[in-house]
């Protein structure tokens, strides 16, 4: 069962291209609420604004980062990757984004290439949703492979 957990409870408001407004949507629940333990794997969402709102609050960060030390299948797009950064789990992974976030990656110790989507050790990353169709045929794939091992260092082995 797919989840949608958010900065607060209610309902969201969907974006298309970060300012068109979409659907809205049932949050399931509060992130500060959740526990990592609950869930399978994770998406992060893409978008500008979203993903900047996301990565600066504390208990999405601690939620990412219970879902890494886990060795739980994570995917992101686009903009997704920040808050992966400010997590500080890129550092030693190979991931795509979309472009301007390629600097931040790298700064934070991420290798970055310009493909539709990049698995690494259950990190599943696309650049843009006109990788969607890549992106999501991974995560399906990587999601059912379910969680990794976990090295000493808080990494997933392959």
């Amino acid at each position: 069962m797919t989840e949608i957990l958010s900065l607060s409870e209610g309902e969201i408001q969907a974006m298309n291209h970060d300012i068109e407004p979409a659907d809205t949507v049932t949050v399931d629940k509060a992130v500060r609420t959740a526990s990592a333990a609950d869930y399978d794997a994770l998406i992060l969402p893409g978008g500008t604004v979203n993903a900047d709102r996301l990565r600066m609050d504390p208990d999405v960060v601690g939620f990412v980062q219970e879902i890494f030390r886990a060795g739980k299948p994570v995917g992101v797009i686009c903009h997704g990757p920040w808050t992966l950064v400010e997590a500080d789990l890129v550092r030693g992974r190979t991931l795509t984004s979309y472009p301007s976030l390629r600097t931040d990656i790298r700064n934070a110790g991420g290798t970055v290439v310009d493909e539709e989507v990049v698995t690494d050790h259950g990190l599943v990353s696309s650049r843009n949703p006109g990788d969607l169709q890549a992106f999501c045929a991974t995560i399906v794939e990587e999601f059912a492979e379910g969680a990794r091992q976990v090295q000493a260092s808080g990494t997933t082995a392959g």
